[in-house]
């Protein structure tokens, strides 16, 4: 995985002093490393039974349509509240400064559905952890969550212990 992590630039002090961004684009548009990290996402799920691929707004949505279609498993998106255009079911949570909301369709879930929630990014766990209340309140099993990138110092794995939670770069 260092070949991945080499794909991928760290821009010092953005998007604000102190903080150290990892910028997925240098390694998206690599297609080998594109490849790889896909294929790195995916395998951990192949085998199992997937229905759904939930891909969070924004960077999620590069890469669950991918590991959806390499799991002949639905995408389904979660975006940032008022952007879905029918009903809707909506969880609130934490970010470092506020508060934020997110949507998913209430018809993209059945219940029994098995349910994989890909992000680019895991840091304090906030974001997937309302992701995975949605996909519950629906009624859907929360069969895995993946990620590209884990910062473990941030501890988010702690929020996400009750689910099966796979991540290909560790930081």
């Amino acid at each position: 995985m260092e070949e991945l992590k080499r794909l991928i630039r760290e821009v010092p002090d953005f998007p604000k002093p102190g903080i150290n961004f990892y910028d997925i684009t240098t390694l998206l548009k690599n297609p080998v490393g594109l490849h790889k990290a896909v294929d790195s996402l995916a395998n951990h799920y192949v085998g199992r039974r997937i229905d759904r691929v939930v891909g969070i707004e924004a960077r999620g949505f590069i890469f669950a349509p991918i590991v959806a279609y390499r799991l002949n498993a639905g995408f389904v998106p979660v975006r940032k509240a008022n952007k879905l255009p029918a009903e809707t079911a909506r969880a609130h949570y934490e970010l470092e400064y506020g508060k934020d909301a997110l949507e998913i369709h209430r018809d993209s879930i059945d219940p029994k559905h098995e349910v994989l929630i890909i992000d680019d990014l895991l840091a304090t766990g906030g974001t997937a952890a309302a992701v995975a209340g949605l996909v519950e309140s629906l009624g859907g099993r929360v069969a895995g969550i993946g990620f590209l990138i884990e910062l473990e110092f941030l501890r988010g794995r702690d929020k996400l212990a009750k689910y099966d939670l796979h991540a290909v770069l560790k930081y």
